[in-house]
């Protein structure tokens, strides 16, 4: 259908394929195409996304897990997480992490948020010549996260290197890497540095039940719904999606987000003249950045999706990159308009579905106390020198963005 492979990692180190993605919408939204020689269906539509995203029975995550490339059982079995499983065990292990955040616990975790943005960016301004992403980005995120985790202060560098490694497959490192001795093929991403978080999220999971505090890890390794709790494995499982996902993604949304406003400095002006305009610059950030360009799922049994046949065990990827940009829903949705209306919604974070993003609340919360930080201390963006985007087929990454941070005359 097209010379681009929307598989291909280093198709994204140029951004999104818009102009692809739009063809396939226009031309074939379930479209046949194959990976590492193997076929799938490709989904590009929002509203073939939002069936998909909301039939869990039709639609698996825990038969072919949730990334485009293809396990052994025995790789799926010490992988799996919460978002490689189907109800009722989906249920199950979301009822046991949910506590965690809820809207009234992630209220709780405001102050942390504001101090720690407020630090960065008053930073950031002294400096007024830096890397957007190592400055404000990266370690915005994560700072969050290892105050509500209970993750000590110092080892936040190291959570933010271990998730760098992730994204880029860890093939820069040997086998053998932070004392690994689990076979690459077991562990996600086939790098080593999954095997770190594991051990990492280990210990302190064995530390919190012999010495209580009051973080998410001692919720997770001792709160108890139902006489039921997570599985050293599970919670081991859970730790890792939880840094990952919790620190990657919003990172990613918080590097496009100021990108678009480098570019659209006028979009950035609207909030200073109108604080009130920031719930929706929220969504359209987080829209715009569609942090997580895929979801796998596989067919329980034969069905039909926009009048195309699919059978049972066939794998079906959805395209969060084409649906968060499709014309049927969103007007000229290639222009960043931080007025744009909340709904329809943007589907970065999964349909209203069981795979509802568990930590939405909390990367909502972290990129609006950034905007509020923003336009509180009279902020603007300058781009200084080229982007450098993270080649993955998996995460829309910017691994570097350099720019000057100065205040509005």
């Amino acid at each position: 259908m097209t010379a681009v492979d929307i598989t291909d990692p280093s198709t994204y180190a140029r951004g999104i394929p818009h102009d692809v993605f739009r063809r396939m919408r226009d031309n074939e939204p379930v479209a046949s195409l194959t990976y590492e020689g193997r076929p799938f269906w490709s989904v590009t539509r929002y509203e073939d996304l939002v069936t998909v995203t909301r039939d869990a029975a039709t639609y698996s995550s825990a038969r072919g897990m949730s990334n485009i490339w293809d396990l052994t059982p025995e790789q799926m079995e010490a992988r799996r997480s919460l978002i490689d499983t189907d109800p009722p065990e989906h249920v199950r292990l979301r009822k046991l992490g949910m506590p965690a955040f809820t809207g009234r616990r992630v209220r709780d975790y405001e102050g942390t948020a504001r101090s720690i943005t407020g630090t960065l960016l008053d930073a950031a301004l002294a400096e007024q010549e830096i890397d957007v992403v190592e400055a404000i980005s990266a370690p915005l995120p994560i700072r969050v996260l290892v105050g509500i985790l209970g993750v000590p202060a110092e080892d936040a560098d190291l959570m933010v290197e271990l998730t760098d490694h992730l994204v880029s497959g860890g093939a820069e490192l040997p086998p053998d890497a932070y004392g690994n001795t689990t076979p690459l093929e077991l562990l996600p991403f086939n790098s080593p540095a999954a095997f770190a978080l594991f051990d990492y999220g280990r210990k302190l999971g064995e530390e919190r039940r012999q010495n209580p505090h009051d973080d998410v890890v001692t919720a997770l390794v001792t709160g108890m719904v139902d006489g039921d709790q997570l599985t050293e494995a599970e919670y081991a499982n859970m730790f890792q999606l939880l840094v990952f996902a919790g620190n990657e993604t919003t990172r990613t949304a918080i590097s496009n987000g100021i990108r678009a406003f480098m570019d659209n400095p006028e979009e950035l002006e609207k909030l200073h003249r109108d604080p009130d305009l920031i719930p929706n610059a929220v969504e359209e950030v987080i829209r715009y950045a569609s942090p997580v360009l895929h979801m796998r799922r596989t067919a329980t049994r034969d069905t039909v999706l926009h009048d195309v046949a699919i059978s049972e065990g066939d794998k079906v990827v959805i395209w969060y990159a084409s649906a968060n940009f499709d014309e049927r829903v969103f007007d000229e949705p290639l222009t960043f308009d931080v007025e744009r209306p909340i709904r329809p919604k943007m589907i970065s974070f999964g349909a209203q579905g069981p795979h509802h993003c568990l930590g939405a609340p909390l990367a909502r919360l972290e990129i609006r106390i950034l905007l509020e930080g923003i336009v509180e201390r009279g902020l603007r963006f300058e781009s200084t020198g080229p982007m450098v985007r993270t080649p993955s087929n998996f995460v829309n990454g910017i691994t570097s963005l350099p720019g000057r941070l100065v205040t509005r005359s």
